[in-house]
């Protein structure tokens, strides 16, 4: 029997651990991928506060999961396929746990564009991480899909690498940053083509073109490269949660102000969560407040 049970090693999941184990409470974190979750697919993060000039995400994990194994905590590599919310308890594909309280901080997968073509060619010139596949495309033009911050990142460093970079969104404008938009527009080999969408991707053995809409023309055309990176939102890794826990339409667990879901000694935190804003910094904030929340439940049940 734990105290807490933390499912997700994102930053949430880890600063989780890190108040859970500085309050003795005895606790299992439960990992289906890596330690750090999603963001270790980008290369740095530059508004964490206390780092000038950014972090490398690999640091910052690092020197996460240190205080966190420093403290005592098992970090378990087990994917969870089932919740018990009434028993607490957690079914993994390898195990079973029981625990007095169990905080979600599963975080979220890239949304897909769902055009034709996508499925076909992920892994051949379709990809959500240009961190881990960026190098590839060298001398190469690749298209970026999106209007926020993780676009405008990744176009940086993607032009790094490729010989253009044109990012396709929907909107007249992008949501990204003023900051990152400096950037972008400072940028020679990153160009923008708005008010369009992709409606689907194609070529023989890899990708040669998107095929592209313009939404106040309405005209459609082909515009050729070599790689499609697509950021357009994330989906909550919640599918297996089906215990009764309130939920938005998309999946996004909905918490109170202390992120107490709406079963009884269930909390979450982090991208899994309902909110308004998607960073680092907001889901470590929030692991803290989920465990006090947790402390407060374990000690008020004696």
């Amino acid at each position: 029997m734990y105290d807490v049970i933390i499912i997700g090693a994102g930053p949430a999941g880890l600063t989780a651990a890190l108040y859970a184990g500085r309050a003795r409470l005895k606790t299992l974190i439960l990992e289906k991928m890596v330690v750090g979750g999603r963001i270790i697919l980008s290369e740095i993060i530059e508004n964490f506060p206390a780092f000038p000039g950014g972090i490398s995400t690999q640091e910052l994990v690092s020197r996460m999961e240190k205080q966190v194994v420093e403290l005592g905590i098992k970090i378990e590599s087990e994917e969870v396929i089932e919740l018990d919310c009434k028993n607490k308890t957690v079914k993994t594909t390898a195990n079973s746990y029981q625990a007095k309280t169990i905080i979600i901080a599963t975080g979220a997968r890239p949304r897909k564009l769902n055009v034709p073509g996508e499925h076909e060619f992920t892994g051949k010139g379709v990809s959500y991480c240009a961190t881990c596949d960026g190098p590839l495309y060298k001398g190469k033009e690749v298209v970026v899909v999106g209007g926020g911050n993780a676009v405008a990142e990744e176009a940086l460093y993607l032009a790094r690498f490729a010989a253009k970079v044109t990012i396709i969104h929907r909107r007249d404008d992008l949501r990204a940053s003023a900051i990152l938009q400096e950037k972008l527009k400072a940028d020679k080999k990153i160009h923008f083509l708005l008010s369009t969408i992709v409606t689907g991707i194609t070529g023989i053995k890899k990708v040669e073109k998107v095929e592209v809409k313009d939404l106040k023309r309405q005209a459609e055309k082909d515009f050729s490269c070599e790689g499609v990176f697509i950021y357009i939102g994330y989906e909550p890794e919640t599918d297996f949660i089906n215990c009764g826990i309130q939920m938005d339409e998309s999946g996004f667990i909905i918490t109170s102000e202390e992120l107490k879901a709406s079963e009884d000694g269930i909390f979450a935190c982090g991208d899994c969560r309902k909110k308004s804003l998607y960073q680092v910094v907001t889901a470590c904030a929030e692991g803290a407040i989920a465990v006090d929340s947790a402390y407060k439940y374990i000690t008020a049940k004696g």
